[in-house]
């Protein structure tokens, strides 16, 4: 493989993890072989503050690298976004350099800086969640959905906060360099990866391997699709094109788990994500996602998460759904 040029672009006030997590995903990728040509651009080469107080060294200033040749151009997000897309210079090499990529992708609220080319008119983008009303109201021409961890729109990748963008880097060195690769950097980086289609912003633990072969991808597919489902070992099967033997073999080797204790995980985790982002009873959630009674929903957690669903909630839950939810 060829070199690819990753150009990130900071600014004073960007999110430092917008930077550091998509950076090591890509140089982790490239160990070994040609990889990855990463390199952090800023408006003024030098140090430049996040909004963490962390200092990053830029080696490039927009005036010394070339807009040319780039790759793949990241812009991270961060507090000091708005006042970035006011700085013409700034915009300018963007747009320079984003019209000749061969992909610009945006973390978190990196969108608007890339938005203030002009680049994304008419694309669907995401941002993170708390920016969706903002860029809606900025940027009409845009096609804003705040609900997945990342989307894809033709050569333009964009993300949601924060840690989203890891999982934006992981699915750029996928389509890279396939899922493999993809997979081994996020086992190295002890990374979550993004469930296929409309994943929510939660990441999901990376706890399996990936299925290698199409009967068992739908079988993964389906379970992730609808938790609830009854999902039996003879369901399953049939869904495969299997007997159920040889689904339970076959999967086991593919995906180092059962598919029962697969099912089981991947219940725990929508209930997890029903626990944070709703006020139903933990009864009503149990029976939604599969697992049958509030008892079996706290002797799954105890296995999985080390604690009762109650206290998952009142520790994941944000301080202002606890004051609005008592």
């Amino acid at each position: 493989m060829q070199q690819r040029r990753v150009v990130f672009v900071i600014f004073e006030g960007f999110q430092s993890l917008d930077l550091s997590g998509p950076f090591e995903v890509f140089q982790q990728a490239g160990r070994p072989g040609p990889g990855y040509d990463c390199r952090i651009v800023a408006p003024v080469a030098g140090p430049t503050r996040s909004t963490s107080g962390l200092r990053v060294h830029a080696d490039h200033g927009i005036a010394d690298l070339d807009p040319a040749g780039i790759d793949t151009l990241v812009v991270a997000g961060g507090s000091g976004v708005d006042d970035a897309a006011k700085d013409p210079a700034l915009v300018e090499w963007i747009a320079e350099a984003g019209s000749t990529a061969r992909r610009i992708t945006s973390v978190c609220s990196g969108v608007f800086l890339l938005a203030a080319t002009g680049l994304l008119t008419g694309r669907r983008v995401t941002t993170h969640w708390s920016r969706d009303g903002q860029l809606r109201r900025e940027h009409p021409g845009l096609s804003v959905d705040t609900r997945p961890i990342f989307v894809r729109d033709g050569r333009v990748w964009t993300s949601a906060g924060v840690t989203a963008g890891m999982d934006l880097a992981l699915a750029l060195v996928e389509d890279d360099l396939g899922r493999e690769v993809a997979h081994t950097v996020a086992q190295h980086l002890v990374l979550f990866l993004r469930r296929p289609g409309s994943q929510a912003q939660f990441s999901v633990p990376l706890w399996s391997t990936q299925p290698a072969t199409d009967p068992i991808r739908a079988v993964v597919a389906a379970v992730h699709a609808d938790p609830g489902s009854p999902h039996t070992l003879a369901d399953l099967a049939a869904r495969a094109g299997l007997s159920p033997r040889h689904l339970q073999r076959r999967f086991t080797a593919e995906l180092g788990t059962g598919p029962a204790e697969y099912v089981e995980r991947v219940r725990v985790e929508a209930a997890q994500q029903a626990l944070t982002g709703g006020d139903d009873p933990v009864t009503t959630i149990a029976r939604r996602c599969g697992l049958g009674s509030s008892e079996s929903l706290r002797r799954a957690f105890h296995r999985h998460c080390g604690v009762t669903p109650t206290d998952y909630r009142n520790r994941f839950r944000s301080t202002e759904d606890t004051e609005d939810h008592p």
